[in-house]
């Protein structure tokens, strides 16, 4: 059972603060270094509690909250609501518009074993860390993380539609979307959604670090609390929540890019790699992300000057020794992390989550400019996940390795956030629950 319950977030006063557009920002895991110089030159941007400037940046993250709430800078809303966010986009090379459909709300941290919030991922600890730390600092969610749910009735899109044509906001963000959002304060409907999402089961598709995050919080301020009753702010947590059904969930590939290896040699790389791929050169580097295109167990390999495309030979997947079942082992960044990290590159499997000497990238042009350039010393390309791998990875109890899904758009921070302080948490006696 999906417990979520209606939020009184607090937003930006547009009485007192610029555009809505000049205060939003991406989220902490994605946003670049450029990016972060650029949006802490504007003293209200939401990066500033978001991704807040060290040193000491969980203390001035709640300093600068303090004092933006004394000030009137965010002002907290005086009603429960549902928020509806729909994102319009395009892929690249495709005159198609999507429309991501999804409502932001609070939904019950649950621990993984009550298997109602599913991780289809694993997560890095620093991240994990940092994290805690400004939760602990600010009692506050930023940015909601990202649920999926299952609903092929579309019972609620109905609502939604609805909303929308009534936008609070309607701003174009830096990944070139068009996000609006819009609020539904009619308890009636959304006691409609409170109902509907009982019965769902939710997949964590972004935000695992901030979720375990949440977790973690909760399970501290449990035992500080011998009056604990289970309906307190910690006990909960923002989310974004989109149907699986609609259609329009895209999840991009991340790529592994290898930096720093000692003793790496490209020659002695393919001779290993011989053993368990079939090894072709690629004439173009440029257009090795589609030479792999829709191919299972092929990989694009970028060298600074070559490039491969390799295909596991099929006989080859039975003698991997980790233990996983079939639909895991199965997996193209299963085989990627056994075969190529751990098998060829000598990285171990135990190792790899929090390995100096792999990063990921999203952009197959940045990682062959890194390449090229000699910022990394080789590119692993791959394909996308699909969302129904993604789904029986979750109900398998098993999970991924770390950055398996870049799930397209994201979403973007700074529309509202919501406290789980108790006193700013609980909601109105007036309100409709």
């Amino acid at each position: 059972m999906a417990e979520i319950l209606p939020i009184r977030p607090w937003r930006y006063n547009p009485e007192v603060t610029p555009p809505i557009d000049t205060l939003t920002s991406p989220l902490f895991d994605v946003v670049s270094e450029k990016q972060r110089k650029a949006l802490y030159q504007n003293p209200l941007n939401s990066i500033h509690l978001s991704v807040p400037e060290p040193p000491n940046a969980s203390d001035r993250a709640a300093a600068l909250l303090k004092a933006w709430k004394t000030d009137h800078v965010l002002l907290q809303d005086k009603l429960p609501a549902i928020y509806v966010y729909y994102q319009y986009f395009k892929l690249a090379g495709s005159p198609k518009e999507y429309c991501r459909k999804g409502f932001i709300a609070h939904i019950r941290a649950y621990d993984w074993e009550d298997q109602v919030i599913l991780r289809h991922e694993n997560t890095i600890p620093k991240a994990v860390n940092d994290r805690i730390e400004l939760l602990e600092k600010t009692e506050l969610h930023v940015n909601p993380t990202h649920g999926l749910f299952t609903d092929p009735d579309f019972t609620l899109e109905k609502y939604m539609d609805e909303a929308i044509q009534f936008p609070l906001y309607e701003t174009e963000d830096y990944q070139g979307v068009r996000d609006v959002m819009a609020v539904i304060h009619d308890g009636a409907v959304i006691r409609r959604f409170m109902e509907v999402m009982e019965s769902k089961t939710i997949i964590l598709a972004d935000g695992h670090h901030r979720y375990e995050g949440s977790l973690i919080y909760k399970h501290k301020q449990m035992a500080a609390n011998p009056h604990h009753r289970g309906n307190e702010g910690y006990n909960f947590h923002l989310m974004y929540f989109t149907n699986t059904e609609a259609g329009d969930l895209r999840i991009l590939p991340t790529h592994r890019v290898i930096t720093g290896l000692p003793g790496f040699d490209e020659t002695e790389i393919l001779r290993k790699l011989e053993k368990y791929f079939v090894i072709k050169p690629a004439d173009d580097p440029c257009s090795l992300d589609e030479l792999i295109m829709g191919k299972s167990h092929a990989f694009g390999l970028l060298f600074r000057d070559s490039a491969y495309k390799v295909r596991l030979r099929p006989e080859v997947l039975a003698t991997m020794t980790w233990p996983f079942p079939d639909p895991i082992k199965t997996l193209d960044l299963t085989v990627m992390h056994y075969f190529i990290i751990e098998k060829v590159l000598g990285i171990p499997g135990k190792e790899q989550r929090a390995s100096e000497y792999i990063d990921f990238d999203r952009s197959f042009p940045d990682c062959l400019k890194r390449v090229v350039k000699g910022e990394a010393d080789m590119a692993i390309i791959t394909n996308e996940v699909s969302i129904e791998e993604v789904k029986e990875v979750c109900h398998s109890g098993y999970t991924m390795p770390q950055k398996s899904t870049y799930f397209y758009p994201k979403v973007v921070g700074g529309f509202l956030f919501t406290s789980i302080h108790q006193g700013e948490f609980e909601l109105p006696v007036y309100g409709p629950f």
